[in-house]
């Protein structure tokens, strides 16, 4: 039976096993230790026989964090399990690195808190496969992508148990939400609706929507905040196995499931944080966390939903990557195009640019009476 240990959990026991590297050293022996990777291209950076397990991912590059799609496939699978642009998926959103440090994932970089330019990023968490297992870059950009990486892995004599999970992580975005009532500030009486059972099924924004027997591990956050005042005091919502209400988890504020308080700190701690604050960015917030003691387990599917803005009435962008594991198969999921992966950019006055061209699509917003009361009400204030 192998055995993958937990963080620091296996350094005292001596393994069998075989500790190997790929990774984009210059095999001529000279200095140009990266690949590029042209407009349109897929390359396939490891193509490791196992079993095995990837223990830490290593990337830097100066640019393409959206334009570019990292991608892991277990076992042969004809559908990734893995499919995330680069950036978003080290937990740095819109195109933006900074420097943070969290157990999972870490970045470091010289230019905090700008748009495409060099960063260092790191992958800790452990990748399990029996048969085989692939690491691909997709390039979807208009312009040459140069990649330095390491992918460090170990191979082991003898195949898992039925019961080792399968890592997944998927990239989901909504740009705009389709809030009913922007216009409206959060935290005042005209944006308190009752959101329950159905609507809030419906109309939440979703990070996660998986079926299989598995554990969720958490997930990064990123908003754009169009309204440009606080973009929570949405309930985290999640559902296992079915749809029930109340949910099997509901919490009670953005910032609560973020496991901060008062608004998101500029801070980056081991499980939760902020990889970037709004702050420093001028609207561009990436907040992240992590269920690593405590994984939400699920046998036959599971939904982790947050609002966007109490009761969905908020239509800043969010997008998300949803971390974790179960047995395969899993069902297959896609990505956006890169047009809809774009960050949203400000003109030289600090507008918002609001291009439709980017934009994803919205579904039909209907009022019920109290969401036309409340706008009624704020219109009356104004």
């Amino acid at each position: 039976m192998n055995y993958i240990g937990g963080l620091l959990s296996s350094l005292t026991r001596v393994k069998k096993a075989r500790s190997l590297r790929a990774s984009s050293w210059d095999t001529t022996g000279r200095n140009n230790d990266a690949w590029d990777i042209a407009p349109g291209e897929t390359r396939v950076l490891a193509n490791i026989k196992g079993p095995g397990c990837i223990n830490h991912i290593w990337m830097t590059q100066p640019n393409g964090y959206r334009n570019v799609l990292i991608r892991m496939f277990w076992d042969d699978e004809e559908h990734p399990s893995v499919l995330c642009p680069l950036g978003d998926f080290f937990g740095l959103g819109n195109e933006i690195v900074n420097s943070y440090d969290s157990i999972p994932f870490s970045a470091s970089t010289h230019h905090n808190n700008r748009f495409n330019t060099g960063c260092a990023l790191n992958c800790y968490l452990q990748l399990p496969f029996n048969r085989s297992a692939r690491v691909e870059l997709v390039n979807e950009g208009e312009t040459p992508h140069r990649q330095y990486f390491y992918i460090d892995y170990e191979t082991y004599p003898t195949e898992f148990e039925a019961d080792v999970a399968y890592f997944h992580a998927q990239f989901h975005r909504e740009n705009p939400c389709d809030g009913w009532g922007h216009e409206i500030l959060v935290n005042t009486p005209e944006s308190d609706i009752i959101n329950a059972e159905r609507l809030a099924w419906e109309n939440n924004y979703v990070i996660l929507s998986a079926i299989g027997k598995g554990h969720y591990i958490g997930c990064n956050l990123s908003v754009s905040n169009f309204q440009g005042t606080w973009w929570g005091e949405g309930d985290d919502m999640i559902w296992i196995d079915g749809y029930k209400w109340p949910p099997d988890l509901h919490g009670t504020g953005s910032e609560d499931y973020l496991n901060q308080a008062w608004g998101m700190q500029p801070s980056a701690f081991a499980h939760n944080g902020s990889s970037i604050h709004e702050n420093h960015t001028n609207g561009y917030q990436t907040s992240y966390v992590y269920h690593l003691e405590n994984p939400i387990r699920f046998e036959k599917e599971i939904r982790v939903t947050i609002e966007h803005g109490h009761g969905n009435h908020l239509r800043n962008e969010m997008a998300s990557v949803a971390y974790w594991y179960q047995l395969e198969p899993h069902k297959p999921f896609d990505v956006l195009p890169v047009e809809q992966r774009k960050p949203v950019l400000k003109d030289e006055d600090g507008n918002w640019i609001l291009d439709e061209t980017n934009q994803t699509q919205l579904s039909d917003i209907t009022l019920n009476d109290e969401m036309i009361e409340k706008k009624q009400q704020w219109q009356k204030k104004q």
